[in-house]
C-alpha cells in the first residue's frame, strides 16, 4: 500500500517538475560520482556499483530525449582513475566494451539518432576499451539527432595544456602568427573532438566541485551547475528534472541582470551626451560674443534637459548624431 502510494505520489511529483519547465539546456555534462560508496554501502564490490550506474546512464539517456536535449557527455573515465588497484580497474574495463558495444547495436540508440563519440586521451586506454570506442562510432556515425560524448582518460587540465603545446609548437614553426591565436585555434586543438559549449553540469553523490571536468566549454561558458546528494546508481528522474530547473532559474536571472546591465549603459551614455552638449554649447557661446547670449543659451539651442531623453518627435537616446556613440546592449 505505501510502496503504492510513494509511487504515485512520485509520479505526481514529476509531472509537477516537468510543467515548470519552459527552457532546456542544449548540452548537458554530468559528473557520475559515488558509484563505488553506492557499492560499499550496499556490501557489494566496486564492480556491482560501476554497474547499477551503467544501468542509470541509459535512463539519462531516455530523459534527455524526451525533454529534447541535444547533447549529453558523461564523464565516465579520468585520467586520475588510471591510479586505481588492477582489480578493480579491470573489471571496469570490461564493462566500458561491453557497454560501448551493447550500446552502439541497441534498436533505441538508432531509432533516437544517437551519435556517440569519445573525448579524452583515448590511447592510453586498454586495445580492448579502443577497439569497442572506434565500433560504436562506426555504427552511430550517421546518426545526427543527438550526440553521446563519453570522456574517456579524460582530464580537464591536460586537455588545455596539450592544446597550449600544440599551439606553441605551431608558433616556433612559423605555421601561426600569435595574433592568430583565437578561439578557434583553441578549440580545435581540444582531443580533436569540438563540442558545443555547456550549459549545465550536473555531479552526483554530494561532493560540490567540478574536478575540472570540460573547463574550457563550461567554465568560459559560465555554465550552470547543480549539485546533488544522491550517489549515481540513484540518480532518479526527479533528480534530472530538479537539475533542469536550476538551470532554467540561472537562465532567467542572467536575462534579467543582462536586461539591467544595458539599461544602465543607455543611461550613461543618455547622460555622457548631454553633458557633452552642454559643454559644446558653452564652448560656443564663448566664441561668438558679437551674438546675445540669450539667443545662443541651452535651450535655444535644442538641448534642454528633456530633450536628454528624446525629442517630441520620437528620436531615441541611443545617439545624438552621426559620430555619437552607439551600443549593442552588454553581456
Amino acid at each position: 500500500m505505501w510502496q503504492r502510494l510513494r509511487g504515485l505520489a512520485g509520479r505526481a511529483y514529476r509531472r509537477h517538475l516537468r510543467r515548470e519547465i519552459d527552457d532546456v539546456p542544449d548540452h548537458v555534462a554530468v559528473i557520475q560520482d559515488g558509484n563505488r560508496r553506492y557499492a560499499r554501502k550496499r556490501g557489494d564490490d566496486a564492480p556491482e556499483g560501476h554497474r547499477a550506474g551503467a544501468d542509470t546512464t541509459e535512463q539519462v539517456l531516455d530523459w534527455c530525449a524526451d525533454l529534447g536535449v541535444s547533447e549529453l557527455t558523461l564523464y565516465a573515465f579520468s585520467t586520475e582513475n588510471f591510479e586505481r588497484p588492477d582489480e578493480e580497474l579491470e573489471p571496469l574495463f570490461d564493462l566500458l566494451e561491453h557497454k560501448l558495444r551493447e550500446f552502439a547495436d541497441a534498436d533505441r540508440v538508432h531509432e533516437q539518432g544517437v551519435r556517440v563519440r569519445a573525448i579524452g586521451d583515448v590511447p592510453r586506454l586498454p586495445p580492448r576499451v579502443r577497439d569497442a570506442v572506434d565500433y560504436a562510432e562506426r555504427r552511430t556515425a550517421g546518426n545526427d539527432r543527438f550526440t553521446l560524448n563519453v570522456a574517456l582518460a579524460y582530464g580537464g587540465r591536460t586537455e588545455l595544456l596539450d592544446a597550449a603545446r600544440a599551439i606553441a609548437r605551431d608558433v616556433d614553426a612559423g605555421e601561426m602568427a600569435p595574433e592568430d591565436v583565437d578561439v578557434e585555434a583553441v578549440e580545435s586543438r581540444l582531443y580533436d573532438r569540438p563540442i558545443r559549449d555547456v550549459d549545465l553540469i550536473v555531479r552526483t553523490g554530494g561532493d560540490e566541485r567540478t574536478s575540472n571536468f570540460l573547463p574550457w566549454h563550461a567554465n568560459g561558458n559560465e555554465a550552470a551547475v547543480y549539485f546533488c546528494a544522491p550517489y549515481w546508481p540513484e540518480f532518479s528522474e526527479a533528480d534530472f528534472l530538479r537539475a533542469i530547473r536550476t538551470y532554467e532559474s540561472r537562465e532567467a536571472s542572467w536575462q534579467r541582470a543582462r536586461a539591467e546591465r544595458a539599461a544602465a549603459l543607455v543611461r550613461a551614455l543618455a547622460e555622457v551626451e548631454f553633458e557633452e552638449a552642454r559643454a559644446a554649447a558653452a564652448r560656443l557661446r564663448e566664441r561668438v560674443p558679437r551674438l546675445d547670449r540669450g539667443d545662443l543659451s541651452a535651450d535655444a539651442l535644442g538641448i534642454a534637459e528633456g530633450d536628454a531623453v528624446g525629442s517630441d518627435d520620437g528620436d531615441s537616446t541611443g545617439r545624438t548624431g552621426d559620430n555619437a556613440p552607439e551600443s549593442s546592449g552588454a553581456d
